[in-house]
């Protein structure tokens, strides 16, 4: 009679857990973290399990095999999350699958190996020489993904190749430290800063900043045509293509670099060599705060009030790409300001795809585009939870953003490289 019960039990045991096999990490309005529910997934795929990216379904949610050790995790984290029977399951993919819907069901399979191109003298002030912290550094903390970093001389002696994703900092790739001469040249910070960045370029061979930052660039790019994802957000993208369009020329006034620009500059830029801009004009003030034309002008600033962007909707089935890009529990996403706000419509080339825009305004806030065999994403503006974001304010704490959309976009570039377009089940 025991045995014949404890059979029973055993029996009742595994028909439950068989029939609650799959975790559901919900996505929409109903999910408390939506920013740590991208480090379950991310920490789900490290424990080298297959996770699923059903897209548009209930705000991007995922799914993947359900363990007491998942479900702990989760509730660890403060992640909302529901069990499902293995056939319930099944009824999603099938709903998600119905040529009339806009969804689709992406496999999640490998963790991308994640880097983030940051001073590696970014300590002695508190955390770091320039006051400032960097938003997807925020988030990747926040949301326990791990990373590691990388800079001017990890990039020169090949180590990317070591990495899936790579996010470019704040940078200045022109050389001209931020062009914050005119308003902190005299500050230690920026002193010290400067003085760094001139030992490490001519520690690797370099007469100039400019002349290291412009070979960096083409490493990186070599880098993503290789098959490389990037990611860069405010003066790292403009900056970025300006150093391409401008190689070989002089572009930094004697503050900068101890000589004067080249005049004629402007009329040799090579815009074929860019990632995203065309037809700009340079800044050649050296104490303007702006690089180009490519940004919305520092004295326009939208009212924060009404400052929004509309995220674009794509296809699932025919578009994935952008669709994951663009996942999130609401269309219309808050502005932002950063050194780099904003890109203008008209500097934008036709071959890039607009992902998220302010059409009132003419601008564009967020864009992806193709090289070679591999992907690059522009995200303009600081911190998305920070409207202006100024030189030594704190950095913004994200236990007061959990369900912020501005974070998540950022969070969507970063689980993009471990995505293949394949069905769970047939």
């Amino acid at each position: 009679m025991k045995k014949l019960l404890f059979t029973l039990i055993l029996g009742i045991t595994i028909a439950f857990q068989a029939s609650a096999s799959m975790m559901l990490i919900p996505m929409d309005t109903d999910q408390k973290d939506h920013l740590k529910a991208y480090g379950i997934t991310y920490w789900v795929l490290n424990q080298e399990v297959e996770a699923w990216w059903l897209l548009n379904y209930r705000g991007g949610s995922f799914a993947f095999p359900y363990t007491k050790v998942f479900e702990k995790e989760c509730l660890t984290r403060g992640v909302s999350f529901e069990v499902i029977p293995d056939g319930a399951y099944d009824q999603i993919v099938a709903q998600i699958s119905n040529p009339e819907a806009n969804m689709d069901v992406m496999k999640l399979e490998v963790a991308p190996k994640i880097a983030v191109y940051t001073p590696e003298f970014n300590a002695r002030y508190g955390r770091r020489i320039q006051p400032w912290d960097d938003a997807v550094t925020l988030v990747l903390t926040y949301a326990e993904i791990p990373y590691e970093t990388v800079y001017d001389r990890e990039v020169m002696t090949d180590k990317l190749a070591e990495y899936d994703w790579l996010h470019l900092h704040h940078e200045d790739f022109t050389g001209q430290y931020g062009k914050f001469y005119r308003s902190f040249g005299t500050t230690p910070w920026y002193k010290e800063n400067k003085k760094k960045m001139e030992e490490l370029a001519a520690s690797l061979g370099y007469a100039k900043v400019s002349q290291l930052k412009l070979n960096v660039v083409k490493k990186i790019s070599d880098y993503v045509a290789g098959g490389g994802f990037m990611f860069a957000m405010c003066s790292a993208t403009d900056t970025y293509d300006i150093a391409l369009a401008a190689e070989g020329l002089d572009i930094c006034a004697n503050m900068y670099d101890g000589d004067g620009a080249d005049p004629d500059a402007q009329n040799k830029l090579d815009f074929s060599k860019t990632f995203a801009f065309k037809d700009f004009q340079l800044v050649t003030n050296p104490l303007q705060y702006e690089y180009a034309t490519i940004d919305r002008p520092q004295g326009k600033p939208l009212a924060p009030e009404v400052d929004y962007f509309t995220l674009f909707d794509f296809s699932a089935k025919w578009d994935p790409v952008p669709t994951m890009l663009t996942q999130c529990h609401t269309r219309t996403v808050k502005g932002f300001m950063g050194q780099t706000t904003a890109y203008l419509k008209n500097q934008i080339k036709s071959d890039v795809l607009i992902l998220g825009d302010n059409k009132p305004a003419t601008e564009t806030r967020y864009m992806h585009g193709k090289r070679g065999k591999g992907f690059w994403t522009f995200y303009g503006g600081h911190d998305p939870e920070d409207y202006r974001h100024y030189v030594n304010d704190p950095e913004t704490d994200l236990n007061l953003h959990p369900n912020s959309p501005g974070y998540r976009l950022i969070l969507n570039n970063i689980l993009f490289p471990a995505a293949k377009k394949k069905k769970r089940k047939t």
